[in-house]
């Protein structure tokens, strides 16, 4: 897992607002945080991107960002 971010790839049903959804999630995450190592742990903001018809292709990228992550970062593409 990435140490300053975190994709996470979500259904929400049209009749919740995606954020309301990701304010609950950020929400209760940083309350448990919170309580176990008495850290911040969100910032103020969030990103959401739709998936269309290749909810494969991002799950795949969630699954192996920090391969890929730590290679960028040693210069390997």
């Amino acid at each position: 897992m990435a140490t300053d971010h975190v994709h996470v790839c979500i259904a929400i049903p049209p009749q919740y607002a995606v954020s309301e959804v990701i304010g609950y999630l950020k929400g209760k995450s940083a309350i448990a945080v919170a309580r176990q190592f008495g850290e911040n742990l969100w910032a103020r903001g969030y990103a959401v991107s739709t998936v269309g018809f290749e909810p494969d292709k991002i799950k795949d990228y969630i699954a192996h960002q920090e391969k890929r992550d730590t290679e960028q970062e040693e210069g390997r593409f």
